[in-house]
């Protein structure tokens, strides 16, 4: 073997030369590990959406084998036909639009300013973010339960009232028991609950303003209100649009507060959409209204993805 001065040879790796494993091979593995979490979703999501669908053209009751086909006869007695259902659900869509504009609004008018008083705290404001957080966080059933005693007649409201001189305002039968304050009292306890992630989404884009910016308003005179009016609350208008749009969803399909606190009392003035799909699918006994329930939450859902459209459609055209 001639070997040629000063080349460098290499000595052979150990065990041999390493094959590259093929391309196949790596995306078998990856469907490998995939799968079983696309197997879950079909089985849990997939599957349980079409059967719901396929559910709200049917009849049935929940125990007997076989469903009754009706087409959209649940939909046409939800609507307009039925009445004892259509009634029901026409009182449950005005609680359920009054819930869908004091929520947002009074979510939004709350947690903005909240966020902002916050932004400007340089101590403690991790603890006070964790304070503010809090009711997110704490156990849905406790809180409710918590509200609906400070609501009683014997609750902290009225005793608060009571002790500042303005015992006329106070509702003997308890601001849950009494029609005219029970919507109100619910939407109260609502936006309670969803201020907090609206004040930690608003405190995210505060923090990501360029401080220049706000710094030439106050070189041109701007103060500290017509800084947050003129120039802080147009660069957080998308965050806005985010907040509105949660607030809508959770007015138009929670239910779980009003189902807790007041089971749509008193007399229905409390009962919504939500509520009104639960009763029909869980609290008619043997009576077949499953499909109805299914017809109603269609309904909920296609008015859902209107609303984010129409959201979509405006955020897109301020920008």
């Amino acid at each position: 073997m001639t070997t040629v001065p000063g080349a460098v040879t290499k000595a052979p790796a150990a065990g041999g030369t390493r094959r590259r494993r093929p391309r196949s091979y790596e995306t078998l593995t990856g469907y490998l590990f995939v799968g079983p979490a696309v197997v879950l979703f079909c089985v849990m999501g997939l599957y349980t959406v079409g059967y719901g669908f396929a559910l709200s053209f049917a009849t049935w009751n929940g125990f007997t084998p076989n469903w009754k086909w009706v087409g959209f006869d649940n939909y046409a007695d939800l609507l307009w036909r039925s009445p004892v259902y259509a009634p029901r659900v026409r009182h449950a869509t005005l609680n359920t639009l009054w819930v869908m504009i004091a929520a947002p609004a009074l979510t939004v008018a709350v947690s903005f300013p909240l966020a902002v008083l916050l932004n400007r705290v340089r101590r403690f404001r991790s603890v006070l973010r964790s304070v503010y957080f809090l009711p997110y966080v704490t156990s849905g059933v406790a809180v409710f339960f918590a509200w609906q005693y400070i609501l009683q007649p014997d609750g902290a409201v009225n005793l608060l009232l009571g002790g500042l001189g303005l015992g006329s305002l106070q509702q003997p039968q308890g601001w849950l028991g009494n029609p005219s304050t029970a919507l109100p009292a619910m939407i109260v306890v609502t936006v309670w609950g969803q201020v907090p992630v609206a004040m930690l989404l608003y405190l995210t884009g505060l923090q990501g303003i360029d401080r220049s910016v706000l710094e030439a308003a106050e070189l041109d005179g701007a103060g500290w209100w017509r800084t947050n009016a003129s120039v802080v609350w147009p660069l957080v208008r998308p965050i806005t649009a985010v907040v509105v749009l949660l607030n809508l969803r959770e007015s138009l399909q929670g239910f779980q507060t009003f189902l807790v606190m007041t089971n749509g009392g008193p007399g229905d003035h409390t009962n919504v959409l939500g509520l009104e799909a639960y009763r029909l699918a869980f609290l008619k006994n043997l009576a077949p209204t499953l499909g109805l329930a299914s017809a109603l939450g269609w309904i909920l859902f296609a008015a859902a993805v209107v609303l984010a459209l129409i959201n979509l459609r405006a955020l897109r055209s301020r920008t």
